[in-house]
C-alpha cells in the first residue's frame, strides 16, 4: 500500500517523540554527579596549568616540548598519581624515523636568534626568545649578512623569475617552510623573511604568525633559518624595496638547531574497578609554541585539571572509582599520536574487535568569548563510525549551557554552542582511524590562531570549566552506564537519529526533485535520493547498536531492539514517499545503478595517511592531477574515503557511502585515487 503523506505524518507523530526543543530537557547525568564535578573541577586552576605551559616553547621533538612534559608528569605526581600510572613514553624523532605513513619530525633546539636592518639604517627588527615566533621553527644555526629580494608570495616558481636570489635573504608572505622550499633549496637563497599578510594581518598589524621549516628527510642537510615578521614590518621592508632602496639585512640564529631527539607523550591512567581492560581516552596535543595558549596549552591544562581532580575525589571516597579505564593523553600533535598508536596495535575500537570504547579530544577549548568573538564547537564522528557518543555529548553540553558557571578571573559570557559535522584537523582522527568513536571539543573561529596574540589573557576559566565538565561527565556517564541508563541513552539515540534521518530525507527529496529537470541527471536522481536514505539508516542504527558497548544487559538489549526496529519502520515510511514522488516527477525508480567498479582495496597501514599522500609519491605528471579541477575531494572526503576501506567494500561501494556522506561523487574519481594509493604501496586490491 502507498503511504500519502498525511499517513506518513500521522507515523511520524507516532514514531518520533516531541523534539527536545518542545519539551523540558532531560539530562542524561543525575545532579549529583552533575554538582560534585561543578564543584571539584577548577577552570581557574587549568587556567594556572595554561600559564605555566606556555612558559615553554613546545615544539614537536624539541627539548623544549620535553620541559612542558616534565610539568605534566610532575604535576601527576604531586598530585597523588603512583608512576606506574603517571609517566612519560618516549618516541625517537629525527626526521627519519617514519610511524606508519608518518615522517617524525627532527629535533630542534636553538638559544637565540635576531634579526637586524644594516641598511638603509641600522635597526633591530625581531629577536628571540622574547618573541619565540619569530624564528622559523626547525630553523638551523647560521649567521648571514645579504641583501634582501622581495618575492611575493615565495611559494610558486613564477615568484622567483627574472630574481637574483641566490645568496641573499628574501621577503615574502608565504608560509615560511614552503618559501624555503624554494628559495633556499631550489634558488640558493642564503634565508628566508615571512610576513603575515591576510585579512587578520591588516586587522593586527602587530600581529605575529607562526611558521615551520618542517624539512623532509632528504633537506634535513640543507636547511638554513628564517624569521617571521608582523604585517607592519614586512610592509615596510616591502616597501623600502618596491622604493628602488638596498636594503642590507643581518640574520643570526645560534644553538643546535636540528637534531635527533625525542617525542615524549605524557601519560596518565585511572585504571577502572569492573571492566579495567574497556577504555575511554581523553586526548590533547601540548606542543606549538610558547605563544600558544589557546591552541592547545588550554586543551592541555583542561586535562590536567581533569586527571588530577579524579584522581584526588576517588582516592578521598568522593566519587566511586569508574568502571572502565580513563586514559590520558598529553601528546605531540598528530605525529606524537601515530607514533604512540604504532606502539600500541591495542588500541582500536569495539568494530575492529578493541576495547577503546571512545576518545574525547580536547583543542582550543579556553577562548574569551568576549574577547575572541568565537564558540564552541563539538564536532561528531563521521558516518564511517556512528557512535551514541554524539547524543551524549551533546546532552552534556546542553545541561552545562544550563549551568551557572562563574569564576573570579572569567568573563561573563553566555555558553555558544554548537554540535557540528564531522571535520578533522586535530588528534581525534587518529583514533577516528583505528575506528574508535572520536569526538573533539574546540573553538572556531580564533583570529589569533597561530599567532602571537594567542596569550593567556585570550583564555577564560569558565569557558574551561564548561568543557571541563562537558569532557568529564561524558566519560564518567559512559563508564558507568547503568541498565536503566542505557535504555534511556538508546531511547535518546533512536529519537535523534529518527530526527537526523527525517532530515536526510528532505535534503534527499530537494535534490532528487531538483535533478528531475537535469536530463543527466534524471536516471540516477532516484538512485542517490534511496541511496543516502539507505547509508544513513544504517549508520543510525549503528549509533543506536553502539550503547550496548557500554550496557550489556537485558534491558538495555530490549530498549536496543525496540528502537532499532522503529527506526526501520521510519525509514520504510521514508523511502516509500521519496519514490512515489519520484514516479510523480517522471523520473526512473527502477534498477538504475551509477557505473559499477567492483574492484575491492585493502588496506596496508595503520592509522590516517600523511598528509600528502599520495601525490608526493607519485611522478610529477601523475600527481599534477591533484592541483587539477577534475580532483575535487576535500580533506575530510578523502579521510572517510579511506575510513570506507574495510576489505568487504567495493570501489563502487565506498563511492555510495561518501555520497551518501558529502552529496555524489564520481565512481572513476573514486577509483582514480584508490588507484594511486594502490601505487604508493599503503593500498592493495584484493
Amino acid at each position: 500500500m502507498k503511504a500519502s503523506l498525511p499517513v506518513l505524518t500521522a507515523f511520524l507523530l507516532t514514531a518520533v517523540p516531541p523534539s527536545l526543543a518542545a519539551q523540558d530537557f532531560a539530562p542524561l547525568l543525575d545532579a549529583g554527579r552533575r554538582d560534585l564535578l561543578h564543584e571539584a573541577l577548577s577552570g581557574e586552576r587549568a587556567k594556572d596549568h595554561v600559564i605555566q605551559i606556555t612558559r615553554h616553547h613546545r615544539i614537536q621533538g624539541s627539548r623544549g616540548y620535553r620541559h612542558s612534559a616534565e610539568y605534566v608528569e610532575t604535576t601527576l605526581l604531586e598530585a597523588g598519581f603512583d608512576a606506574s600510572v603517571a609517566f612519560i613514553e618516549s618516541f625517537p624523532s629525527d626526521g627519519r624515523i617514519t610511524y606508519q605513513t608518518w615522517q617524525s619530525p627532527s629535533g630542534w633546539d636553538i638559544t637565540a636568534g635576531e634579526l637586524r636592518m644594516v641598511e638603509p639604517r641600522l635597526e633591530r627588527i625581531v629577536g628571540y626568545p622574547e618573541i619565540a615566533m619569530s624564528v622559523i621553527t626547525y630553523s638551523n644555526p647560521g649567521d648571514v649578512t645579504a641583501e634582501l629580494v622581495w618575492v611575493g608570495s615565495g611559494t610558486s616558481d613564477a615568484d622567483y623569475e627574472g630574481k637574483d636570489v641566490a645568496g641573499k635573504f628574501v621577503l615574502a608572505t608565504g608560509y615560511g617552510g614552503s618559501v624555503h622550499r624554494l628559495a633556499v633549496l631550489k634558488y640558493a637563497a642564503a634565508a628566508v623573511v615571512c610576513y603575515l599578510d591576510d585579512n587578520r594581518a591588516q586587522e593586527y598589524p602587530d600581529m605575529l604568525g607562526y611558521t615551520g621549516m618542517w624539512p623532509r628527510t632528504e633537506e634535513l642537510e640543507r636547511v638554513t633559518f628564517g624569521f617571521n615578521l608582523t604585517n607592519r614590518q614586512g610592509t615596510r621592508l616591502r616597501s623600502l624595496l618596491e622604493r628602488g632602496t638596498k636594503v642590507v639585512l643581518h640574520g643570526q640564529v645560534t644553538g643546535i638547531g636540528l637534531e635527533p631527539y625525542f617525542m615524549d607523550v605524557p601519560v596518565a591512567v585511572i585504571r577502572g574497578s569492573e571492566h579495567p581492560d574497556e577504555e575511554i581516552v581523553f586526548s590533547a596535543h601540548l606542543d606549538h609554541p610558547k605563544e600558544s595558549a589557546n591552541d592547545n596549552a588550554s586543551g592541555s591544562a583542561a586535562l590536567l585539571d581533569m586527571a588530577t581532580t579524579l584522581h584526588q575525589l576517588i582516592e578521598s571516597g568522593r566519587m566511586p572509582r569508574p568502571k572502565r579505564t580513563l586514559r590520558f593523553l598529553w601528546v605531540p600533535e598528530w605525529y606524537g599520536t601515530m607514533a604512540y598508536l604504532d606502539k600500541h596495535p591495542e588500541v582500536q575500537g569495539p568494530a575492529l574487535g578493541g576495547r577503546v570504547l571512545a576518545n574525547l579530544n580536547l583543542d582550543m577549548v579556553g577562548e574569551n568569548l568576549e574577547l575572541i568573538h568565537s564558540r564552541m564547537g563539538l564536532t561528531r564522528t563521521p558516518a564511517s563510525i556512528p557512535s551514541a557518543l554524539n547524543d551524549v555529548v551533546a546532552n552534556m553540553a546542553e545541561m552545562v549551557s544550563r549551568m551557572n558557571i562563574r569564576s573570579p578571573r572569567g568573563s561573563l559570557s553566555a555558553m555558544n554552542y554548537r554540535v557540528t559535522p564531522y571535520s578533522g584537523g586535530s588528534d581525534h582522527m587518529m583514533f577516528i582511524d583505528r575506528k574508535v568513536p572520536g569526538m573533539m571539543l574546540g573553538h572556531s573561529p580564533d583570529y589569533t590562531h597561530h599567532t602571537s596574540e594567542d596569550t593567556p589573557d585570550k583564555v577564560d576559566p569558565v569557558e574551561l570549566e564548561r568543557s571541563e565538565i562537558i569532557a568529564t561527565a561524558t566519560a564518567l556517564y559512559l563508564s558507568d552506564l547503568t541498565p536503566a541508563e542505557a535504555a534511556d541513552l538508546a531511547y535518546l539515540v533512536g529519537q535523534n537519529g529518527m530526527t537526523r534521518l527525517g532530515a536526510t530525507a528532505r535534503r534527499a527529496r530537494a535534490a532528487m526533485l531538483a535533478s528531475a529537470g537535469e536530463e543527466g541527471n534524471r536516471e540516477t536522481a532516484w538512485f542517490e535520493a534511496r541511496n543516502a536514505l539507505t547509508h544513513v539508516a544504517a549508520w543510525e542504527q549503528t549509533a543506536i547498536a553502539s550503547v550496548r558497548n557500554f550496557n550489556q544487559s537485558e534491558i538495555a538489549r530490549r530498549a536496543v531492539g525496540g528502537m532499532s526496529n522503529r527506526l526501520d519502520q521510519t525509514a520504510a515510511a521514508l523511502r516509500t514517499v521519496l519514490r512515489d514522488e519520484a514516479r510523480a516527477a517522471g523520473l526512473s525508480t527502477g534498477r538504475t545503478r551509477i557505473e559499477a567498479d567492483s574492484r575491492t582495496p585493502v588496506r596496508l597501514t595503520r592509522g590516517p595517511l600523511d598528509f600528502g599522500l599520495p601525490q608526493s609519491r607519485l611522478d610529477p605528471e601523475r600527481a599534477a592531477w591533484y592541483a587539477s579541477p577534475e580532483f575535487t575531494l576535500n580533506g575530510n572526503q578523502r579521510f572517510e574515503l579511506v575510513n570506507f576501506i574495510d576489505g568487504a567494500r567495493t570501489v563502487t561501494d565506498i563511492r555510495n557511502a561518501l555520497s551518501a556522506e558529502y552529496g555524489p561523487v564520481p565512481t572513476p574519481l573514486v577509483g582514480r585515487y584508490l588507484e594511486d594509493l594502490v601505487l604508493v604501496g599503503v593500498v592493495e586490491w584484493k
